[in-house]
């Protein structure tokens, strides 16, 4: 099993950010009208930028989605992930593996603002193994599930997506993975991979272990 590179999606796959930035949102929609549990607004947001769904954000609270409120999410977000971030566990071994797997060809593709993944990924130390190579679905004329994250990651490495392996955690990851050519495994660690039922994954792990020992672990 030989990858030419590997491209990490951020939250959920490298950092266990998801409950705090889905929390922030959930509290801020429900001070704006939209009284959702935790459940429904993770079912509706995780996988996605929160500009998505504006139409939907607008028709349930009866407001317009701002640029003062989204600067406003970001900031609130941003200050509890500095207090409570955590990575996920064999994460950055699974990192270093990639790297020496692939001669350094690694990436980072988020649907997420480019200037939270690098905040992430700074504070999980994986800043030295992925350098600049850092990709945001903002700055894409689409992001996920459409490929083109993906796309610009695997230019930027010069590998041909074919030969590039995806690391995702949603539906809506995996979908942006495949469509761009990639092989794409499954990262489910608090379940049994029933978000990618009918989607074609090669592979679900439950542990970064799992994924660092296939890549080669020294």
């Amino acid at each position: 099993m030989r990858f030419d590179a590997v491209l990490f999606d951020c939250d959920g796959v490298l950092v266990d950010s998801e409950p705090i930035t889905n929390g922030v949102l959930r509290q801020m929609l429900n001070e704006a009208g939209w009284a959702l549990s935790q459940a429904e607004c993770e079912r509706i947001f995780i996988g996605k930028a929160v500009r998505d769904e504006r139409a939907r954000i607008e028709a349930e609270t009866g407001r317009p989605l701002t640029e003062e409120w989204m600067r406003a999410f970001y900031a609130r977000r941003d200050e509890r992930l500095r207090a409570e971030l955590r990575v996920m566990d064999g994460a950055l071994e699974a990192v270093r593996a990639a790297h020496r797997h692939t001669s350094g060809r690694i990436a980072c593709a988020s649907g997420a603002d480019k200037a939270k993944v690098v905040m992430q990924i700074e504070m999980a130390g994986m800043r030295p193994y992925f350098e600049d190579r850092i990709f945001s679905g903002h700055d894409q004329p689409r992001s996920k599930p459409h490929p083109d994250v993906y796309l610009a990651a695997a230019a930027h490495v010069r590998t041909d997506p074919a030969r590039c392996l995806v690391i995702e955690d949603t539906a809506t990851g995996v979908r942006a993975g495949l469509s761009a050519g990639a092989t794409v495994w499954g990262y489910c660690p608090a379940g049994h991979g029933r978000a990618f039922e009918g989607l074609a994954v090669e592979r679900v792990f439950r542990h970064m272990d799992e994924l660092a020992l296939a890549l080669g672990r020294r």
